[in-house]
């Protein structure tokens, strides 16, 4: 592959988009042309000398990535997702769906149902119409799959105060944990304070949550590598996922749906989770910019 930082001369096509106001870099690269090392994509995400984001979105066919061959004939399209630190992630729901954005207004795909290869497993995705006048994309809706909950849980602390996080896995890590106010959660730069440490060796997604009525909670975020986010998808399903069993609604008991609001700093997700365990997150997806990138810019990036 031709590294970005060493041998790129030509401009790189890039777009920008967000979910509910998690942003991302967009960088198409069907053939999986660009190596992207993190210090190029921490330049990129940089939001005073780069493109600014709480992540980017490699946007390449599974085929042609040796992480996602082995899903191409379910899915076209692998998310190769990195966090704004420049890290690899397993998923990003929020993510997702900006990326299912971009393939439509690529071309690539139109309105209806489609898969997506990501390092989570394959997502299915629903693309809904447009507003009859235009108005307004359709929301979009994934499939997020099962949430799975470790019996072994946290203890979170900011400050002087401490609260127990429930341990839910949307393949990637989350504690959740349900405080008084969301103020408690102080400025969420640095990671929050958890113990024991040996539950999370790779870090940790934490949620802060609390009540606004019935099955409608508000939270902030706190996202492995990159810091508070505006919002964040698969912490959404966390949250739901463990409000239910919180408020003894478990659909896997139950049997009935249940369906959460979930309201982020940037916006609001409504999160469904069916008797058989499956998730459903559905909101909003916007491009708002495109562009191309300075060669110069990635110049003193060493891969």
């Amino acid at each position: 592959m031709v590294g970005v930082s060493t041998s790129q001369t030509s401009p790189i096509a890039f777009l920008k988009g967000h979910g509910t106001e998690n942003d991302f870099v967009i960088v198409p690269d069907p053939d999986n042309a660009h190596e992207l090392p993190a210090a190029a994509v921490a330049r990129l995400c940089d939001r005073r000398g780069g493109i600014g984001g709480d992540g980017l979105l490699h946007v390449v066919r599974s085929a042609a990535h040796p992480e996602a061959k082995h899903m191409a004939d379910e899915a076209e399209w692998f998310m190769d997702y990195r966090n704004s630190d420049g890290s690899v992630a397993e998923m990003c729901g929020n993510g997702v769906r900006v990326f299912a954005r971009y393939l439509q207004r690529a071309g690539h795909v139109d309105a209806g149902d489609l898969a997506v290869a990501t390092r989570g497993g394959v997502k299915k995705v629903h693309l809904a119409k447009a507003a009859p006048d235009g108005s307004a994309a359709g929301d979009i809706t994934v499939a997020m799959g099962r949430a799975l909950l470790p019996a072994d849980g946290v203890t979170v602390t900011i400050g002087a105060r401490s609260w127990p996080a429930t341990n839910v896995n949307m393949g990637n890590p989350h504690a959740v944990a349900f405080v008084e106010d969301l103020g408690h959660a102080g400025d969420l730069y640095s990671v929050p304070p958890f113990s024991p440490a040996s539950v999370y060796p790779d870090g940790v997604n934490i949620e802060f949550v609390v009540g606004r009525g019935e099955r409608h909670v508000a939270m902030r975020v706190h996202e492995r590598g990159s810091g508070e986010t505006r919002s964040c998808g698969t912490g959404a399903c966390a949250v739901a996922v463990a409000a239910a069993r919180r408020d003894g609604v478990d659909p896997t008991v139950t049997g009935v749906p249940v369906t959460y609001t979930v309201d982020l700093p940037g916006g609001r997700l409504l999160i469904t989770e069916q008797p058989d365990g499956e998730i459903e997150m559905t909101g909003p997806a916007v491009i708002v910019a495109e562009g191309y990138i300075d060669p110069a810019l990635l110049e003193t990036v060493h891969a």
